[in-house]
């Protein structure tokens, strides 16, 4: 029998099933929805709660908190994808005068900006924002907790500026841009600033006794850009693809490559931890699988999107609880289920359509000193390097001008080049001042310090 990749076995179904129906029970939330996603597509729905005869569906929306940061990620990377600002620009060139503005754009999208973590005043995920009506209100006399770009230290205050910097940028209120820009391109209908029926009610569960307590729901001002969206399963699974595929409407697959690449310093803590961040987007690193994704929490609501990008799943889950199930860890694990259960299929090989003679020529071993290589051709017209053992390694995309540009670790970045004698034949490989030589120390080659000319010998 051959079953459809894009089907789910039974076994997987129950095992998902019976991992949201211990985390609702055990964690006590009102409800708590889920959805895994494979192949670009929903492939299974599960849903648990307390209202006998009642379970939500994939259209019923959640607040789903800080998640929202990464749409607001998304719409800053729009910006420098157009040439309208550079990651490395300080916020004080697009947007100044906030006392803040020291602080570069990439450093606000990582969280290494130095600011607050929280705003000050009261509790602002309980209070009204029309209590912070500007940003003076949202940062306060001293804004700063760190110096600027050291540390990694989560922000919501920076994201609050980064809305305010798409705002200004497009002339137009941040959610407005968002709608326009983001969630009618990707067909993220049933995502919104404001809850619109059906959607969760949000409570507080007595941490010793079984009984509820309704949370406020707070319009957050100033603050959305950092914590105020309400979505469902069924639209955060979209994201989920997007943010896998990146589609060119609204971010190129490169786009959201790099909004999922470690862009923060870690702490000691999280780097023993294995967590990190990207550009709006939490990277961590979980019983030996690699995830990106977000977390979000406001009173009465936890969410969680986790994505592994090498097994091609993710999972959404949503609950309406202020503290209960760990949605992190649970969406991890709907994750590590499907794809331990039901590993993905690799693609057929096949070989290429086409090959640059002088690149192929290059191909087999090489030695860096007497350490040995393999290069390789790849599969998009670059070339993989890396030791037979233990060591640095990378990919290289070409340039078009037979030399190869680094694309990851140590030679990121790193320009790799075939140098040739008079006579059109190959010396060695110079990649960044290394010389990587056909023979361990090659006579003939050019190698720094030159070779004994009396070559190998043992010792008597």
């Amino acid at each position: 029998m051959t079953t459809s990749h894009q089907e789910l076995l039974p076994g997987t179904r129950r095992a998902l099933l019976h991992r949201i129906a211990v985390a609702q029970s055990e964690g006590r939330t009102p409800s708590l929805v889920a959805a895994v996603v494979r192949g670009g597509r929903v492939v299974w729905h599960g849903a648990r709660t307390s209202v006998e005869g009642h379970a939500p569906d994939e259209n019923v929306q959640y607040r789903i908190g800080s998640i929202t940061k990464t749409f607001t990620a998304v719409l800053v990377l729009r910006l420098r994808d157009e040439g309208v600002l550079d990651l490395g620009d300080p916020l004080e060139k697009h947007l100044p005068g906030t006392g803040a503005g020291e602080a570069t754009v990439a450093e606000l999208l990582a969280h290494t900006s130095g600011l607050a973590a929280e705003s000050p005043g009261p509790w602002w995920e309980r209070t009204p924002g029309s209590l912070r009506p500007e940003l003076a209100d949202v940062l306060g006399e001293q804004p700063f907790r760190h110096p600027v770009g050291r540390r990694h230290h989560y922000s919501n205050p920076g994201y609050t500026l980064l809305g305010a910097l798409v705002e200004k940028l497009r002339g137009a209120p941040w959610e407005d841009v968002l709608r326009r820009e983001v969630l009618e391109p990707l067909g993220l209908n049933r995502t919104s600033g404001q809850p619109s029926a059906p959607h969760a009610g949000g409570w507080a569960v007595h941490p010793w006794a079984d009984v509820l307590l309704p949370e406020p729901v707070e319009d957050l001002g100033r603050m959305a850009p950092a914590g105020q969206l309400w979505s469902t399963t069924g639209d955060l699974a979209k994201f989920a693809v997007f943010l896998t595929y990146g589609d060119e409407q609204v971010l190129s697959a490169e786009t959201v490559r790099e909004m999922r690449a470690p862009a923060a310093p870690a702490e000691l803590a999280d780097l023993a931890a294995g967590v990190t961040y990207g550009l709006g987007l939490q990277v961590f690193h979980w019983n030996g699988r690699l995830l990106v994704g977000h977390s979000g929490s406001l009173p009465g609501f936890l969410a969680n999107l986790t994505i592994s990008v090498d097994d091609d799943v993710a999972a959404v889950v949503l609950t309406n609880c202020t503290s209960g199930p760990l949605p992190a860890a649970l969406g991890a694990d709907l994750v590590r289920i499907v794809a331990e259960a039901e590993p993905r299929i690799p693609e057929p090989w096949r070989p290429l359509p086409e090959v640059d003679p002088s690149a192929l020529e290059l191909a087999g071993q090489w030695y860096w000193g007497t350490q040995v290589f393999a290069l390789r051709l790849t599969s998009d017209g670059g070339v993989s390097l890396r030791p037979l053992t233990a060591g640095r390694r990378s990919r290289f995309r070409a340039n078009g001008d037979g030399t190869w540009i680094g694309l990851e670790g140590y030679y990121a970045g790193e320009v790799l080049r075939a140098v040739r004698r008079p006579d059109g034949s190959v010396s060695h490989l110079d990649l960044g001042s290394f010389v990587f030589t056909r023979r361990p120390y090659d006579e003939t080659a050019d190698v720094p310090g030159g070779v004994d000319p009396e070559g190998w010998r043992g010792i008597k």
